[in-house]
């Protein structure tokens, strides 16, 4: 067997074709061949059974037999073309024309990131009409996709963090090749792609995994989502190949230029060499000469994750920062129940945001009792992805409304550009950047008992909300398995005509930041702000060339004032302040622009974002 590429599934080998399984609760396995005789496997004697057989083809249907019991899916299928109750398929990765030889990786500096479900980013809702929207995507200045969890999950619509086959890419959204086809005309745009990933439990329905080792969760470990797996108990050795296989395998074969590790406070592990530790270290050796992006969440805020392992840390390149998200939600409504408890949206929560990343670096959290985060200073802004939506919180209410629609246009506006010029790496949900109307809910097509058990934890869920505790809103919650409630999350590709003003507003800030060695972090040196007003705060961007940028936010009233005693607003010597952006545009839906610094004093709109360049005193 050493000339397979990974430790299980099927692949086409110069001789046939390998089929391996870890099965180490059977006695006996039997390769069942769609239209065939079933073929008795080998015992290795550790688990593992394989065989090899010749003349398959591409697209060859099988299934396994463990100890004479019911036909199972390959728990390393490449592809379910019928879901994940049906047969696996063969697959030739290797036939797959890649021109993307150029193409040299991403790193976490610089990035753009687009969250992206694919079954609701198009009507079709398949990869095949979502490569029609890249050039779109490129234009507006995104240079990274997130593309939410693709491995395999029964039914006609879901998330996908309820995956079960993690190897096989779900037929949903169309075939392998379907799916490595969008990845190659990424590149030729100048687009990365990463791979959401759920490493830390795995579906209710359509997951045979328990038939073949009991070995492969564990009961040592609670997780909100179903049995944890088991990455350090008896037996952990096959799950962790499992895993570990599973993130190279996205690399190699679908050349994704890295991952997003969902909810990694829950995938445990207690041995010197944390799962998490190596699913990294093995996904930036198979992308060799390539640079990949790992991007984790983690709600406990933990640091180590994105240390080096020289620091004994994981080596990820970026950590979700929820602090931002929630500072921003209630500076936009004027509302903060349950997780947004400890967030005010107050200017100085976006100065510290700024400066320090993480809010909570190990000080008392309300909202939990307890401590949240460790400390954080020393971590670089690109460490932190921001965003002011993502598919989590748009979804936690009863109206899955974007944040646009929850406060003024002129404060949206202002969040936007706090969003995209602030450090750290920036992230954009599907329709965002052209201020879609479609909602997004959560939404999985199960069937039964299980579809009632979820929608009744969906409602148990968000009673943490106040206002979602009456009998009135309970009523209007969508319910996940409905057909309406997918169609409904669809975008609306009519609100992304070219001239669109919140389009146009996102293309000039992204293009602003690209083109600004300041903004954009590649020649800034420092990074200070103060608070300016109740809702009104500005930050100083230090250059290596002392051509400074000033930002102004301004989330409420107009601000007047006929000076401003803080040397932060004093421009370097022999220059002056000149505004060289401002969310008040007209193309943007402003109400007009106006000097932010005159012999009178200084304006700073109510609900605008300006930007102020230092500029020679005589230009």
């Amino acid at each position: 067997m050493n000339q397979r590429a990974f430790p299980v599934g099927a692949e086409i080998v110069g001789s046939g074709v390998s089929f391996r399984v870890f099965a180490d609760s059977s006695k006996h396995v039997d390769l069942c061949l769609a239209g065939r005789d079933r073929i008795p496997m080998v015992a290795e004697g550790d688990g593992y059974f394989s065989i090899l057989v010749p003349d398959l083809e591409a697209g060859a249907r099988y299934r396994y037999r463990l100890d004479g019991g019911q036909l199972l899916p390959d728990p390393a299928s490449r592809f379910q073309p019928d879901g994940p109750h049906g047969d696996s398929a063969l697959v030739d990765a290797s036939a797959f024309a890649w021109t993307d030889g150029a193409w040299e990786g991403c790193r976490i500096d610089g990035q753009v990131i687009y969250e992206m479900h694919v079954g609701t980013f198009t009507p079709e809702g398949t990869w095949a009409a979502a490569m029609t929207k890249l050039p779109h995507l490129a234009e507006t200045g995104i240079t990274l996709i997130e593309m939410m969890p693709v491995s395999c999950f029964p039914g006609a619509f879901g998330w996908g963090y309820d995956g079960v086959l993690l190897f096989a890419p779900v037929a949903n959204y169309g075939a392998p090749d379907d799916l490595r086809r969008f990845i190659d005309a990424a590149h030729a745009l100048g687009i990365g792609v990463i791979h959401d990933v759920v490493y830390n439990h795995l579906g209710p329905d359509g997951n045979y995994l328990a038939f073949f080792s009991k070995n492969y969760v564990t009961e040592r470990y609670t997780n909100d989502w179903g049995a944890a797996l088991n990455f350090d108990g008896e037996g952990a050795l096959p799950m962790r190949e499992y895993v570990v296989a599973n993130a190279r395998y996205w690399i190699e074969e679908f050349h994704f230029d890295g991952l997003r590790l969902d909810a990694t406070q829950s995938i445990h592990d207690a041995s010197s060499d944390h799962v998490i530790a190596e699913v990294v270290r093995v996904a930036r050796q198979a992308a060799r000469p390539r640079n990949i992006v790992i991007v984790g969440e983690n709600e406990p805020q933990d640091a180590r994750l994105v240390r080096p392992p020289s620091a004994g840390g994981y080596g990820l390149d970026a950590l979700w920062n929820d602090d931002f998200h929630h500072s921003a939600v209630v500076a936009a409504t004027g509302r903060n129940p349950a997780y947004y408890n400890d967030h005010a949206g107050l200017p100085q929560e976006f100065i510290s945001a700024a400066k320090h990343g993480f809010l909570f670096q190990g000080q008392v959290y309300e909202h939990q009792a307890a401590r949240r985060g460790q400390p954080a200073l020393d971590l670089t802004p690109d460490k932190y992805v921001l965003f002011t939506e993502n598919h989590d919180q748009v979804a936690n209410s009863a109206t899955g409304r974007r944040l646009h629609m929850l406060t003024s246009p002129g404060r949206a506006r202002a969040l936007s550009a706090m969003l995209l010029l602030m450090p750290g790496t920036p992230m954009l949900f599907q329709g965002q950047e052209f201020g879609s109307t479609a909602p997004f809910f959560y939404f999985a097509d199960h069937r039964g008992e299980l579809a009632d058990m979820v929608a009744s934890g969906r409602v148990l869920f968000l009673q943490q909300f106040e206002s979602m505790t009456s009998d009135d809103m309970k009523k209007r919650l969508p319910r996940p398995d409905h057909q309406a409630t997918f169609d409904a999350c669809k975008l609306d590709w009519s609100e992304a005509a070219p001239d669109g003003q919140t389009l146009a507003m996102t293309r000039s800030c992204l293009a602003l930041r690209r083109g600004d060695g300041v903004l954009n972090g590649s020649r800034r040196i420092g990074v200070d702000g103060s608070v300016l007003a109740e809702e009104a705060f500005y930050l100083r961007y230090f250059a290596e060339d002392g051509r400074d940028r000033l930002l102004f936010f301004n989330l409420g009233r107009d601000v007047r004032r006929g000076s401003i005693p803080d040397p932060l607003v004093a421009p370097p010597a022999g220059c002056v302040w000149r505004s060289i952006w401002s969310s008040e545009n007209p193309r943007f839906g402003g109400s007009g622009e106006a000097p932010v610094e005159s012999d009178d004093g200084w304006l700073v709109p109510g609900q605008s974002a300006v930007v102020l360049a230092a500029v020679l005193r005589d230009q």
